[in-house]
């Protein structure tokens, strides 16, 4: 074998071994909303699903007809808005009862096909009283006030206690945050066989919250971290460092963000966070301010996290 013959070799090995040492993608996430705030065409919900299936649960559900349409114009999807929602769509995963968290749920409930709803027990009753209660909406749940359509279970998820999604082969958990306290939100990791995903719906700090939820959901998932099974975390960041703590009504701003995952860091190792996808949700309008915010994050991003902000209707993996 000539010199430039084993060259060649070695090249065409090193490449294979490079290749095949690549990370491939756990999840697919095509973002429906991402902003928090008053634009009803853009509010939180994420669908999440297994790479390569078309199995996907949609994580809060404030904006989900605008934001299929968005999708497909991405070339995110190739059939009619009509299939993602009735087919596509296994379930909804929905972290608070709030309005810009749900109301694409309850205006596309008529047009849906037949699926589960999952929350927590609290999320749920307010659910069930203040929504699909036959007077503001009809009940398209199977239980409740009024007469049940039954179009939707509604499962409640106990905390900490893993639940296997339907129809898809992912599962979740639920843990509690606090948003204004004491009104509660949820956090829900996802499983797709030995690999992770993490959400946040809306939070505050817990140093605002004078409470411990954020610091219990660390010390969980830090080991997946360590074990490079976690795949990237959904977390909130509504206004920039401006804003008073007294004003933040249970959200983030890059200031609280950084001190948190500095928290996260210490649990997981030091170093752990370098490259980490931490995927930026709920930033409210207006643009100056997410501008500014945007700014902010790069500035105090001292850990090497990879910062991802979802673009609606544009599909990415992680």
């Amino acid at each position: 074998m000539s010199i430039f013959s084993r060259f060649l070799l070695c090249l065409l090995l090193i490449s294979a071994n490079v290749f095949s040492q690549k990370e491939k993608s756990s999840f697919q996430v095509v973002p429906l909303g991402i902003k928090g705030g008053i634009d009803e065409k853009n509010l939180s919900a994420y669908l999440l699903a297994p790479a390569n299936t078309k199995d996907f649960i949609c994580l809060d559900a404030g904006t989900v007809n605008a934001g299929i349409e968005k999708a497909i114009e991405n070339k995110a999807f190739k059939v009619s808005t009509s299939e993602v929602l009735r087919k596509y769509i296994k379930g909804y995963l929905i972290s608070h009862a709030h309005l810009d968290h749900v109301s694409g749920l309850i205006i596309n409930s008529p047009a849906d096909s037949s699926k589960t709803v999952y929350a927590t027990e609290k999320c749920m009753e307010m659910m069930e009283n203040h929504y699909f209660n036959d007077q503001t909406w009809a009940n398209f749940g199977d239980k409740g006030i009024g007469f049940p359509l039954k179009k939707y279970h509604f499962q409640t998820l106990n905390l900490g206690e893993e639940t296997p999604i339907s129809n898809t082969k992912m599962t979740v958990k639920a843990f509690p945050l606090s948003h204004v306290n004491p009104f509660e939100s949820t956090a829900f990791l996802i499983k797709n066989e030995d690999s992770y995903v993490l959400y946040l719906g809306d939070t505050g700090p817990d140093s605002v919250e004078k409470s411990d939820k954020l610091k219990a959901l660390w010390t969980v998932v830090a080991p997946l971290i360590q074990n490079k099974q976690l795949k990237g975390i959904f977390i909130e960041v509504s206004f920039p460092n401006e804003q008073p703590d007294k004003f933040l009504f249970g959200h983030l701003t890059p200031n609280h963000l950084i001190t948190e995952l500095h928290i996260l860091e210490e649990l997981a190792g030091k170093g752990s966070l370098k490259g980490f996808n931490i995927i930026v949700t709920h930033l409210k309008p207006p643009a100056k301010n997410i501008a500014k915010l945007k700014e902010q994050i790069k500035n105090q991003n001292d850990l090497g996290l990879k910062i991802i902000y979802p673009e609606q209707g544009k599909r990415f993996e992680l």
